[in-house]
């Protein structure tokens, strides 16, 4: 009995033990805690993307949703950019755009007309989050504010800076669109790659032009040859700064017509150019019957007076890129900077 009493006594002393031993490893172990409430907010914070985004255009600050589900666009200089970034829009004008766009072949995108008689019922009729004004459409900017008031409405119009010089606001233009572009969409580092594509092609036809070379720049339209003056022409005007280009010929009271200012084909020629770039107004224009097209370089190459010139003589001829007129994007003006810059510098 007394044996039996002891076994009991030192099973109860073994049982004592483990559960001290137990206690302490429990207490060596650290104590689990909550996340503090600023780690978990600052996880939150990292995880939430802006919904909204602030930007300037031509009348001043807009609050525009970032990846807007319903767009309208209305600027040609922005629908290849939208295209490239694979950017979905609901109406877009048809009649201003190349027949092959991605946009006008899509028969979901509906087609506001051309910028004279808009319809402008059909962008209400689209319910858009954001509409891209700007070129041809600014001045319908307040009709269709009034129309999609719920909607972002921004007009990208280039020349937003009247102190700018034409060359400044050019090129300071293309970089502020894109920029504000990526900053809409979600594509800030495909924006920044572009205006380093511009800035690039700029020096490298900076570098390609001697100095001295004279420059011609002219828009063919219905078999007749206009005159983009330097500074104030379409399309090249604003070259002349850029690149420090010497003109061949310089008249007063010059315009940005889209047809180039009437000038005799005599006049360009006795002002010998070495070098004239050609800007096919035609080509891109679907508006235009086929058989009606004179192609520029038929233009040029059969003009009696411009023979004898140094630029034709020598074939020193730079053609814009075909879909200028209608395109006049960033990727073109890069494409029109290369195209300069690889044929000044043979």
């Amino acid at each position: 009995m007394r044996k039996f009493k002891l076994t009991i006594i030192m099973a109860i002393f073994v049982l004592f033990l483990a559960a001290c031993g137990s206690s302490d490893e429990t207490s060596n172990e650290p104590e689990a805690t909550e996340p503090e409430a600023s780690e978990t907010s600052g996880e939150k914070e990292e995880a939430t993307e802006p919904t909204t985004v602030e930007i300037t255009d031509a009348h001043g600050t807009v609050t525009v949703p970032v990846n807007p589900k319903n767009v309208v666009a209305l600027d040609n200089r922005t629908f290849e950019t939208l295209s490239d970034w694979g950017i979905e829009v609901a109406a877009v004008p048809k009649a201003v755009m190349l027949s092959d766009s991605p946009y006008v072949t899509d028969e979901n995108v509906q087609d506001i007309g051309n910028h004279r008689e808009p319809n402008l019922e059909i962008i209400a009729a689209a319910n858009p989050d954001l509409v891209i004004v700007g070129q041809r459409f600014s001045g319908y900017y307040e009709d269709i504010k009034k129309l999609v008031p719920n909607a972002a409405v921004i007009d990208l119009n280039v020349d937003v800076e009247e102190t700018s010089t034409p060359g400044e606001s050019l090129v300071n233009g293309f970089k502020e669109t894109t920029r504000t572009l990526g900053q809409i969409f979600d594509k800030n580092d495909e924006a920044e790659q572009l205006v380093a594509e511009l800035d690039q092609a700029i020096e490298k036809a900076k570098s390609a032009y001697n100095g001295t070379d004279t420059i011609m720049s002219v828009i063919v339209s219905g078999g007749d040859i206009g005159f983009s003056a330097p500074h104030t022409g379409r399309v090249f005007g604003p070259l002349y700064e850029i690149f420090g280009w010497t003109p061949a010929l310089e008249v007063d009271k010059t315009s940005t017509d889209h047809q180039g200012d009437e000038i005799s084909v005599e006049a360009i020629a006795q002002s010998n150019p070495d070098w004239i770039l050609v800007l096919d107004r035609d080509a891109p224009i679907s508006g235009v019957a086929e058989d009606e097209k004179v192609p520029a370089q038929d233009v040029i190459d059969n003009s009696p007076a411009l023979q004898n010139t140094t630029a034709v003589s020598e074939g020193q001829i730079v053609y814009a890129p075909i879909d200028t007129y209608l395109n006049e994007s960033i990727q073109t003006f890069i494409e029109l900077f290369d195209n300069i810059a690889d044929s000044l510098a043979k």
